[in-house]
C-alpha cells in the first residue's frame, strides 16, 4: 500500500474508533474491531474507496462476522443500526454509507427512513445532563426533549452530578468532559459508575482527543454542536446495545 494511503488510514483512526465503539457498545470490543480491520487493510491496496470509508467497511464486516452484539439490538436490524451510525455519528452521506455497507442507495435510503421512524419509540429514557455552561445546558435539555426523553436533572459540577445520579437513577447520562471550576466530567462519571450501571454518552468539541486508544476511554462520544438525530441515534445505541465505559 502506498505511503499516502497508509497515512490516510492512520488519520481516519479516531473516527473509526468512534464508529466501532458505538457499534459494539464498548471501547475494548470496538478497538479490537479497528485493529483487526487495520491489519488487513494495511496488507492490501484497494483504491475503490477512500481509506476512511474502507476502514468503516471492514469494521462493519468484522462486526457482522462476530455477531455477538446483535442480540442486544432491541428490535432494530443490525444493518439499519450501522446506517444510522454512519450517517448521523460519522456524518456520511447516504450514498457513501451505502457504499460502505455494499447495498444499493435506494435500499439504504428506505432503511434509514424506517429506522428514523423507530427511534423515538424505542429509545426513550430519563437523561441526566452534566454540563457547566447554563445556556448550553438549556440547549441540550431541549434537544433531549425533542428526542422524546425526560430530564432526570442537570448538574454543573462533579459533586452535583454524583448526588443527582444517586437521587434520580437516570437511564442515561449525557456528560460534558470539561466542567470548568466544577471539575471533570469523566471523573464524575467514574464516581457514579462505582455504584450504578448507567450508559454514558460523552459530549466534546474535540472528540479525537478521546479516541486515541491509549487509555480507558468512552464508548460513546458525540461532537459539539450536535443535531437531535445524532443524539437520538447515540442514545438508542447506548441504551439498547452498549455498556458505559469499557
Amino acid at each position: 500500500m502506498p505511503l499516502s494511503r497508509r497515512q490516510d488510514l492512520l488519520r481516519a483512526l479516531p473516527y473509526a474508533r468512534r464508529y466501532a465503539r458505538a457499534l459494539c457498545g464498548s471501547q475494548s470490543s470496538g478497538d479490537l474491531l479497528v485493529a483487526e480491520s487495520l491489519r488487513e487493510l494495511m496488507a492490501v491496496d484497494d483504491p475503490t474507496l477512500p481509506p476512511r470509508l474502507r476502514l468503516y467497511q471492514w469494521i462493519s464486516r468484522h462486526h457482522a462476522q462476530h455477531g455477538a452484539q446483535d442480540a442486544k439490538a432491541g428490535g432494530m436490524p443490525p444493518l439499519a443500526r450501522k446506517l444510522l451510525l454512519l450517517t448521523s455519528l460519522e456524518e456520511l452521506s447516504v450514498a457513501d454509507a451505502a457504499r460502505v455497507l455494499a447495498i444499493a442507495q435506494p435500499q439504504a435510503a428506505a432503511m434509514l427512513e424506517d429506522a428514523h421512524a423507530r427511534l423515538r419509540s424505542c429509545a426513550q429514557t430519563s437523561v441526566l445532563i452534566i454540563e457547566d455552561e447554563p445556556i448550553i445546558a438549556m440547549d441540550i435539555e431541549e434537544l433531549v426533549r425533542q428526542c422524546g426523553h425526560t430530564i432526570a436533572g442537570v448538574a454543573s459540577s462533579e459533586e452535583e452530578a454524583v448526588r443527582l445520579a444517586r437521587e434520580t437513577r437516570p437511564g442515561l447520562i449525557l456528560a460534558d468532559i470539561n466542567l470548568g471550576d466544577g471539575g471533570d466530567g469523566m471523573k464524575a462519571v467514574s464516581a457514579i459508575l462505582q455504584h450504578q450501571d448507567i450508559p454514558i454518552i460523552f459530549v466534546t468539541a474535540y472528540p479525537e482527543r478521546l479516541l486515541t486508544g491509549d487509555t480507558i476511554e468512552p464508548a460513546f462520544v458525540i461532537t459539539k454542536p450536535f443535531e437531535p438525530l445524532t443524539l437520538a441515534v447515540s442514545t438508542y445505541q447506548a441504551v439498547s446495545g452498549g455498556v458505559p465505559l469499557n
